[in-house]
């Protein structure tokens, strides 16, 4: 109970089926709280299968739940974005992520055969449209290392390679920069923001997804598409405009914008596994991405 980095997570990627379970993990909760010196003392979640509210579904207005966890089930360009977005709005406020998204190198939708197992792409997917419509953070995770698969265990459904040699796959190296570019400008500040951008009718694979702070926006095209950014969203009457590259963490500069009018942005590639983030940020304010 002395150690505050701890998150209890309850559920066991079950969704209750009655209302005897609900009490159960309730009683649960309520155990915990009492262990650890009572409420307030311990971040609590539940870990429920796919749903529309995460386990908020459930548990929202029970007090001992202080984050709302979603997963997809490892199906690939699902608008979990939106299921983010409705628990970021609700009151009172509490933090929300997907706690289970697609595992990389995971068979899609458990259909292997038809559908083939997830990539790099899906893992960024799935970060970016997840951080930039409200989540408070993002878990990755592996199919290969939740089985710790390796020649004295036996496999479960279909894993590819052992698990030391998983830990370095794409996916899992590029999560280092979702992180470096959410913190590089004011977190506590930022908010989802679909007014930003004119183009909010594409599906999950090429879906644009925006999120702002008071005076930057980040803007994520899944594809590569290009598109219209509202101005006079953010502070600044100047920004500065560059493009993160989610593949490898690199920056590149456009010429600078007035803070007025509509605007399109054009990606500098496009197309499948071309995904990139415009950064449109105060020009006075001079922040870097390290």
């Amino acid at each position: 109970k002395k150690n505050k980095n701890i998150i209890w997570i309850l559920g066991g990627d079950r969704n209750p089926q009655n209302e005897t379970e609900l009490q159960i993990w309730r009683s649960m909760a309520a155990g915990i709280l009492e262990g650890v010196g009572g409420s307030g003392q311990a971040m609590i979640t539940y870990h429920p299968q796919p749903n529309d509210q995460g386990s908020g579904q459930y548990f929202f207005n029970d007090d001992w739940l202080s984050l709302n966890m979603f997963q997809n089930g490892h199906c690939r360009n699902t608008p979990v974005y939106d299921k983010i977005y409705t628990a970021w709005l609700r009151t009172p406020a509490k933090p929300v992520l997907d706690g289970e998204p697609i595992y990389e190198d995971h068979p899609v939708c458990f259909n292997v055969k038809e559908l083939g197992t997830s990539n790099a792409l899906d893992i960024r997917q799935y970060a970016y449209l997840d951080l930039f419509s409200g989540a408070c953070g993002h878990t990755y995770g592996c199919h290969d290392i939740w089985q710790f698969y390796s020649k004295e265990h036996e496999a479960i459904n279909g894993p590819h390679i052992y698990w030391p040699e998983a830990l370095q796959l794409t996916g899992a190296s590029q999560m280092k920069y979702v992180r470096k570019l959410m913190e590089s400008h004011p977190m506590t500040e930022r908010i989802p923001d679909q007014s930003v951008v004119l183009e909010n009718n594409l599906s999950a694979s090429e879906r644009i997804q925006a999120t702002r702070g008071m005076d930057y926006i980040f803007i994520y095209s899944a594809a590569g598409k290009p598109f219209t950014v509202v101005m006079g969203k953010i502070e600044g009457k100047t920004l500065n405009v560059s493009w993160f590259n989610p593949r490898n963490g690199s920056v590149s500069k456009d010429p600078q914008v007035g803070n007025t009018g509509n605007i399109q942005f054009k990606p500098p590639t496009s197309g499948y596994g071309q995904d990139w983030v415009l950064i449109l940020d105060d020009a006075t304010k001079n922040y870097t991405i390290n």
